[in-house]
Parts: structure tokens; sequence; C-alpha cells
């Protein structure tokens, strides 16, 4: 989708400080989007704190170690 937007030059200036193999204000536009979409998707997932029940036998910490 083509869209034509004003953006703050300050912002995009320190955006670009943080984003070395950003070359282009689109490539910018495009990562800050994903990263927007990503956080609000995990925000979601917060929402489900409380609401999932584990079975009685379930063991992260044996899960993390691959046993």
């Amino acid at each position: 989708m083509r869209t034509n937007i004003v953006l703050n030059d300050e912002l995009v200036s320190e955006a670009f400080k943080y984003a070395s193999e950003i070359h282009t204000k689109r490539e910018l536009v495009e990562i800050a989007l994903t990263e927007f979409v990503r956080n609000r998707r995990m925000k979601d997932f917060r929402d489900l704190k409380g609401k999932v029940q584990f079975s009685d036998g379930y063991d992260y910490k044996k899960m993390r170690t691959g046993e």
C-alpha cells in the first residue's frame, strides 16, 4: 500500500542511530510497524495470566534442560 506521511525528522534520525543495518526510511517504517505489532501480540498473551491451567505433572525446569 503506497502512503505519503510526514515523519518527525528528529525521531527518524534517532531511530537510524539504533539500526545501522537500515538504510532507508521505508525500511525503518517497516521495522517499526513489525515491532509495534509484535509488542501488541505479546500484550495479548499477558492478558492470559492466571487463565491457563497446567497439569499436575508439569515441570518447566525439566523441560528447560531437555530431560
